[in-house]
């Protein structure tokens, strides 16, 4: 399966439009993604390894939520259960309804996918040939969908690039081509792995801005991975931890980041600070990144209670030193992350790929979730 998800190729099943049934059908809940007891080992005996460790979830429809876990987490083995790619060892996944192993054919209609380190488009191609090949995956009419990937292609300003071959284009256009290509269809599920990694900022910062719009404008629902703690923050509404298989949180971006804040405050006095203090500020109240800012001395200290600050400031006055600035420096999503998983950032891919072996077709990563299993 590829990157791009959505339809299933067989010209006998109904080429439906999975916007309008979004739209129309009374029967759908407000859960459009259901994880339950998903588990997932790879070996047998003694050398078997669980990659996903009986998680569950689900997904509101309309959101962007954030699947974040660092190196060997079972993140991407999550990732690949949930599209189809990896059979699990038990628990179901459903999508729009659909049971993913049970019915992959009509599941792949409600789903795409970009996914990091893969073949996502065909670099031969032109911009508008890729954009119509993969739209017109699991039996649709290209004209069915042509006015919204051709919407896309203005949205992600690559209308003026519709006709060059894509191996051409810069990295961030290839980017790009490859989320419109999974946008195209309007399935009702997105999955997007590491979609800014190796864009410079400028693109990087433009490709959130059309990602958050499109989320806004469309309700699509998205599930994002990725080691940018900036773009989780920017994008997501909620976050997914994962650490040694399991789910180790799930709330808001604003809940997590408010129950595990510390306040950290950057403090300046106005000449340099004895050894003596430094140490006691060291010991008792975990002071570091000391350094020179003029003929005064700066440090950083990370205080779980601001009544401490003033304790930090008392400590100062009774050697004499002068305060001369206080900065706060708010709590951030990275540090949340490093704190449910032990100090551990992400790196790379989990040990769900390393098991998992090579690719063995030909099919881009949009082509293979789009079509389903062969």
């Amino acid at each position: 399966m590829d990157a791009t998800t959505g339809g299933v190729a067989d010209a006998s099943d109904e080429a439906e439009d999975p916007t309008r049934r979004r739209e129309s059908a009374p029967e759908e809940t407000t859960k459009v993604l259901r994880v339950r007891n998903l588990r997932k080992t790879y070996g047998r005996g003694d050398g078997a390894v669980t990659a996903v460790d009986d998680i569950s979830l689900d997904v509101e429809r309309g959101s962007v939520v954030g699947l974040l876990g660092p190196n060997g987490a079972g993140k991407t083995t999550t990732i690949k259960s949930m599209l189809g790619l990896v059979i699990p060892s038990g628990g179901t996944v459903e999508i729009a309804g659909v049971d993913v192993h049970e019915d992959a054919r009509r599941a792949y209609r409600h789903v795409g996918a970009t996914l990091e380190g893969a073949r996502n488009v065909y670099w031969r191609l032109t911009v508008r040939e890729n954009v119509e090949f993969f739209a017109s995956l699991g039996g649709r009419d290209p004209e069915d969908v042509r006015e919204r990937y051709e919407s896309l292609l203005e949205q992600f300003d690559l209308a003026a690039k519709a006709d060059e071959t894509v191996n051409d284009l810069s990295r961030g256009m290839k980017q790009k081509v490859t989320l419109v290509c999974t946008l195209a269809r309007g399935t009702d599920v997105v999955f997007l792995d590491e979609p800014t990694l190796g864009l410079d900022v400028e693109s990087s910062l433009e490709l959130r801005r059309e990602l958050r719009a499109l989320a806004d404008r469309e309700s699509i629902t998205v599930v994002l991975s990725s080691h940018d703690m900036d773009v989780v923050e920017d994008l997501c509404e909620r976050v997914v931890v994962m650490n040694d298989g399991k789910i180790v949180a799930d709330d808001s971006v604003e809940n997590l980041v408010g129950v595990f804040g510390t306040q950290s405050y950057r403090i300046t006095v106005a000449g340099p600070i004895p050894e003596s203090v430094r140490e006691r500020l060291c010991t008792e109240y975990d002071a570091e990144e000391f350094e020179r800012v003029g003929e005064g001395e700066r440090f950083e200290v990370t205080l779980t209670d601001a009544d401490d600050l003033y304790e930090v400031f008392d400590a100062l006055r009774a050697d004499d030193c002068s305060l001369d600035g206080v900065t706060a420096t708010d709590p951030d999503l990275e540090d949340v992350f490093l704190e449910l998983t032990n100090g551990e950032r992400e790196r790379g891919d989990d040990r769900g790929d390393a098991e998992g072996g090579p690719a063995t077709d030909e099919r881009t990563a949009t082509e293979k979730v789009a079509e389903g299993p062969r």
